[in-house]
């Protein structure tokens, strides 16, 4: 079955830098979008970032551009997001999640908490 384990959370001050992992297995990775979503306390999930299948195409919320990198490995069949210049309001559990497409359903991971204090 199609499984997502992210990695790589962790507690941080601002201004620091994590760097989240997403092992996919259970599909073909690389056949699937894929994408960073985040949840904060009290709050809705919201998208973080997306990447296509083939790598060439990302996009970021506006709240995390020119701070967040998304990449994938699809040899490795695993998805990251490196994250600079944390501010306290990127606190939150991120998820990752491969986008609805062709070939593929929507499946979500389990989720890992950041937490960046002041």
């Amino acid at each position: 079955q199609v499984q997502l384990v992210e990695s790589g959370g962790g507690s941080v001050q601002a201004g620091g830098s994590l760097k989240l992992s997403c092992a996919a297995s259970g599909y073909i990775f690389s056949n699937c979008g894929m994408g960073w979503y985040r949840q904060a306390p009290g709050k809705e999930r919201e998208l973080v970032s997306t990447i296509s299948s083939s790598r060439t195409t990302t996009r970021y919320a506006d709240s995390v551009k020119g701070r967040f990198t998304i990449s994938r490995d699809n040899p490795k069949n695993t998805l990251y997001l490196q994250m600079n210049s944390l501010k306290t309001e990127d606190t939150a559990v991120y998820f990752c999640a491969t986008e609805r497409g062709t070939w593929c359903s929507v499946y979500w991971g389990q989720g890992t908490q950041v937490t960046v204090s002041s």
